[in-house]
């Protein structure tokens, strides 16, 4: 385990000890979920809202070290590790930064938690855009198809385009401050829909490729 990975695990560590010292003071019922306009519109008992997310943050954080190791082609993710930990801290970041607003919101501090996690989220979707840009062939990280997977050439040209959608969808995503629900929706359906595309991209590239031989 590197620095960054070390000091990653602390991190989480402390948001375990955080609901530790904010349990006695946390309502039996916690807001544990906002919709597309700040509302909250979901309770959870507050054992499970002070260490569900932890508890998810710490299992993604060791799916994500046992992940390369398992890799059918494991050698290439040294060749993008330095963009692999740099998403594994984002997203970590991004999931104790949430974790911290609910904590906030439960004490009483009133904010829209919409329009405070929005700009966080697209922080997250540009710079998974840009792990995609340098990922190489692997099983876990990336658009993985089975053209991709069976064509370097594919994988590299399916996901430059995806770290692009990617990028651009995180930017676009800072409408759902203004938009409420409805931009909610958008964002939800341009996110599936381009996945798709891509899944069809990497398809028609594959079969030009082929082609082309």
């Amino acid at each position: 385990m590197n620095n960054i990975k070390k000091i990653i695990f602390a991190v989480i560590v402390l948001s375990f000890a955080a609901g530790a010292y904010f349990y006695p003071a946390m309502p039996e019922l916690m807001a544990s979920h906002w919709g597309g306009n700040g509302n909250v519109n979901g309770y959870m008992p507050k054992f499970w809202a002070l260490f569900l997310l932890p508890l998810v943050t710490l299992a993604s954080f060791l799916l994500f070290l046992i992940l390369p190791k398992i890799d059918p082609l494991k050698a290439n993710y040294a060749k993008f590790e330095n963009y692999f930990d740099g998403f594994l801290a984002a997203f970590t970041v991004f999931m104790v930064y949430v974790y911290g607003l609910t904590i906030l919101f439960n004490k009483g501090i009133e904010f829209n938690m919409t329009a405070a996690i929005v700009p966080a989220m697209a922080i997250l979707f540009y710079l998974t855009g840009t792990v995609l840009e340098n990922a190489k062939q692997n099983w876990f990280i990336g658009i993985r198809t089975p053209w991709t997977l069976s064509s370097e050439k594919v994988w590299d040209k399916t996901n430059k385009l995806g770290a692009k959608i990617f990028k651009l969808i995180g930017i676009l995503s800072l409408a759902l401050i203004f938009l409420g629900n409805l931009g909610f929706i958008i964002f939800v359906f341009t996110t599936v829909t381009m996945s798709f595309y891509l899944i069809v991209y990497s398809y028609l590239v594959f079969k030009k490729e082929g082609q082309n031989r």
